[in-house]
């Protein structure tokens, strides 16, 4: 297999090199673990999508008329490549951009589409995913959090339950929220999802200090949270369709790859600079 550009590829290589060398940062500002609070880390996050997304840059492969470039996969590929050379904030938007927007832009109706893709896309409102539950691990299927309508007649849904694994939602917007509308339907029917506003009353995050003592992932509560009917994401009770969808997403998504390598070759240059902290320390080479 060749794995060269082609002349069309390396074409692009070289434009999004050149926009880069004039765009990008190149000092760091703040960490992944300093974007809590709206300090500096997520000011500079924020500035540096919205760049990318006034240049076509922020979502590739999406059409134009939704902000992206039309582009292909492999342009994102590549654009991701250049960009890990260079050392821009941390990304708090994969999530969002590459899994619950996606979604929204298949299944809801125009007036949702048109008031969510945009400051999604420039950075100005960040998504979570609020699939997993305590009881089903994996298995998003068998959730328990539930929906039921209000009893005022207002149409409006009344949300109960609690979410776990839940990656960002301790400085989201918003979120998807995967909840059983029909408790008598079978396991993949009756299951509803709706868009939740994260500050809305009711709605708690608890953060989950991993190993490391980061905090990237929460658990969610729901308490009697009360979310407007519009806000339901498709038809009712088909939100399997949805879930599936947006899974899809994530298994093809490429948001990941640049941080990913862009942590990977700090860790060896440092090494490398470092490199006698490391020869005559057990604890340190354990720990790189």
């Amino acid at each position: 297999m060749d794995f060269n550009d082609t002349p069309e590829e390396a074409a692009y290589r070289a434009k999004a090199r050149e926009w880069l060398e004039a765009n990008a940062p190149k000092k760091r500002v703040g960490s992944a673990d300093d974007l809590e609070g709206g300090g500096s880390s997520m000011a500079a996050s924020k500035a540096w999508q919205a760049k990318k997304a006034a240049a076509g840059y922020a979502q590739i492969t999406w059409p134009k008329e939704w902000g992206g470039a039309g582009g292909t996969p492999i342009q994102q590929v590549i654009f991701n490549s250049e960009e890990a050379k260079y050392p821009v904030p941390p990304n708090p938007f994969a999530i969002g951009l590459g899994m619950c927007v996606p979604t929204v832009m298949a299944f809801a109706d125009e007036a949702t589409k048109q008031r969510f893709v945009g400051p999604a896309l420039r950075g100005e409102e960040i998504w979570c995913q609020l699939f997993s539950e305590p009881s089903g691990g994996s298995d998003v299927a068998a959730a328990r959090t539930k929906a039921v309508r209000a009893d005022d007649g207002s149409g409006d849904w009344i949300i109960s339950g609690q979410k776990v694994w839940t990656t960002g939602a301790q400085f989201s917007n918003f979120g998807i929220v995967v909840t059983r509308t029909d408790p008598d339907a079978p396991k993949h029917k009756g299951i509803s999802t709706f868009v939740v506003p994260m500050d809305t009353p009711g709605i708690t995050v608890r953060p989950l200090i991993n190993i490391a003592g980061q905090h990237g992932f929460n658990e969610v509560f729901f308490d009697n949270v009360r979310i407007p009917k519009d806000n339901l994401v498709g038809e009712l009770n088909r939100g399997w369709y949805q879930v599936a969808v947006a899974l899809d997403f994530e298994r093809s998504g490429i948001q990941a790859y640049a941080g990913g390598r862009r942590t990977l070759e700090e860790l060896v240059g440092f090494a490398k600079e470092h490199r006698t902290l490391w020869e005559d320390n057990p604890s340190v080479r354990l720990a790189l």
